[in-house]
């Protein structure tokens, strides 16, 4: 059966039948619940018994935000499928629910968000679903938002199911030039159906918080470092770090001295360009002030 990103954009393809379908299936729900537990576990919240503002993006039905209001922290939902939304409400989730399209940017004041985590929805990006769609782009005003709602420090845990290494190296690409720094954290690794992985960023300059656990193996213990050596493709943790492209650099403007502003001015008369006489003031330093 091909990939649900596949078939149809996320608003068409969770219609009011697939929603309910999604949401009525025990072995989604169970899978749900699992997945949004170790997201939480990830984010490495203190356990200071405060309730944190957690965003969770792509949050469909709710399930994943049962977690959250069991761990006893607020919450805001983030979909794009109207009727996933409208199943969430009929099942009376405790967050607070908002229909937007996450490629186009999260409308959140800086610094609000505690934390974030997203369950198989940000590969959604990586498809363009409409003409006007360019993925590089989507991705960009995503992480670009997200870096910027997050408060300095709080994490953000992106579990995905990408569907080859260029789109996760784009997605990892994008984030880490948003500002983010972190990396990828691999569960049951052996495992073709099993297999998890996390992107796990930081928000803000590394920090103690930075560290990334190891992933779970067959036995659901974390894996050791015998097992993470042993294959490349079954990794399972990848450091990061932070790549924001560096601001132009100015032009060096030493060595244009006159000679360059005469053999400049000699090429475009050449060209057929009307240019202005060649004086003795030609390629002279203006002072500061007069």
């Amino acid at each position: 059966m091909p990939r649900p990103e596949l078939q149809a954009p996320p608003e068409i393809f969770y219609n009011d039948t697939e929603a309910r379908k999604y949401t009525t299936s025990s072995r989604i729900v169970e899978i749900q619940a699992r997945i949004s537990e170790r997201a939480l576990e990830l984010l490495n919240l203190p356990d200071d018994g405060v309730p944190r503002l957690l965003l969770d993006i792509g949050c469909g039905s709710g399930l994943s935000g049962e977690a959250m209001t069991e761990n006893g922290h607020h919450w805001i939902g983030y979909d794009i499928s109207q009727s996933m939304l409208n199943v969430a409400v009929e099942r009376e989730v405790d967050g607070d629910l908002l229909l937007a399209d996450m490629g186009q940017g999260l409308g959140l004041r800086p610094g609000v968000i505690d934390g974030a985590i997203s369950i198989s929805a940000v590969q959604w990006l990586c498809y363009a679903d409409k003409s006007s769609h360019e993925p590089r782009m989507r991705l960009k005003a995503f992480f670009g938002s997200l870096y910027r709602c997050l408060a300095r420090g709080a994490r953000a845990v992106l579990q995905l199911y990408a569907e080859n290494m260029d789109q996760s190296t784009m997605i990892l690409t994008c984030a880490m030039r948003a500002g983010f720094g972190g990396g990828v954290v691999v569960d049951w690794p052996h495992s073709s159906k099993a297999k998890k992985a996390y992107i796990v960023l930081t928000c803000g300059p590394p920090s103690a918080q930075a560290w990334l656990p190891k992933g779970k193996g067959e036995d659901g213990e974390m894996c050791t470092d015998s097992d993470e050596d042993s294959d490349d493709e079954n990794e399972t943790v990848g450091m990061y770090d932070r790549s924001r492209p560096r601001k132009k650099m100015k032009v060096n403007k030493k060595g244009r001295g006159r000679a360059w502003v005469l053999k400049k001015k000699e090429q475009m008369r050449k060209k057929g360009n009307v240019v202005p006489p060649d004086t003795k003031y030609t390629a002279r330093k203006r002072k500061a002030r007069f």
